[in-house]
């Protein structure tokens, strides 16, 4: 009995440690002021957080570098109203990538990558077309395009390569 309990807690101590990591990951990510090195890291992060730490945490994680970035003055605040269906696209990339992963990393990937890509490019163009002004909303439209999708790959193939060798270390 004292020996599962402390195997509990060890549990709940790597948790705790790995939630960390990934924490750190996507709260200074948005530091390095480039939207495909950034995007890359906090996909990743929440893909690895969804193979570590379950949903609960993914999700919880999922509400941080859009606040973050908003709030340091690292995303232009034209982009304040952007910031809950950025949210809402970390989350569906992580939703969908969880419930298709189990059969194959990369059937989750792909299809939770496309899906995020589309529901940040279309909500984008229509968020855009009603708060901001057009010689801004070109770059935010972009912003909200294609680099959507090349991060949330980039960080999947990231997380793919980083949990794989976890895993593999772990079963050793």
């Amino acid at each position: 009995m004292e020996q599962a309990l402390s195997s509990n807690k060890k549990i709940a101590l790597i948790s705790l440690v790995q939630f960390i990591v990934l924490l750190l990951a996507v709260s200074f990510a948005p530091l390095i002021n480039n939207q495909i090195i950034t995007g890359t890291i906090v996909n990743a992060s929440l893909l690895i957080a969804v193979i570590l730490l379950g949903m609960r945490g993914a999700v919880l994680l999922c509400l941080l570098p859009s606040i973050f970035s908003l709030f340091l003055g690292l995303l232009p605040i034209v982009m304040a109203p952007m910031v809950p269906f950025i949210i809402l696209g970390n989350i569906i990339l992580v939703y969908i990538f969880n419930l298709l992963r189990t059969k194959n990393f990369f059937l989750g990937l792909i299809p939770a990558a496309l899906i995020k890509f589309s529901f940040l490019f279309f909500i984008s163009n229509f968020i855009i077309s009603i708060f901001i002004k057009q010689a801004v909303a070109d770059k935010i439209a972009v912003m909200m395009s294609y680099p959507q999708l090349i991060t949330a790959l980039l960080g999947g193939i990231i997380a793919y390569v980083l949990t794989s060798r976890y895993n593999n270390k772990n079963n050793n």
